[in-house]
């Protein structure tokens, strides 16, 4: 907020001190507010109207469907080791 100090105009008219706005922020507040207004119209109005719980349906249950603890297949075996691709000498001497 801007502080204004006691003036007297050019018409002799004496103004008493104030605070105002500073120039633009009402229209940002008002831009702010309606952003906020619609985001909480749309987040409300997805609500579960169409077979929620207060709608006199009975939901199933929950139930357990995983096993505890997982184990994939060949877990217990040792991972494979890896064999070279080719058998004959490769020589790295690459001057030639």
């Amino acid at each position: 907020m801007v502080q204004v100090g006691e003036y007297e105009r050019a018409d002799r008219t004496k103004v008493r001190a104030h605070s105002r706005w500073h120039p633009g922020a009402r229209r940002e507040l008002t831009i702010f507010a309606v952003i906020a207004l619609a985001v909480v119209g749309f987040g409300s109005s997805g609500g579960g109207s169409a077979g929620g719980a207060g709608s006199g349906e009975r939901l199933p249950r929950p139930q357990q469907t995983g096993v505890y603890p997982v184990h994939f297949p060949g877990w217990d075996k040792p991972a494979p080791r890896p064999t070279p691709t080719v058998s004959y000498p490769i020589r790295w001497d690459r001057s030639q």
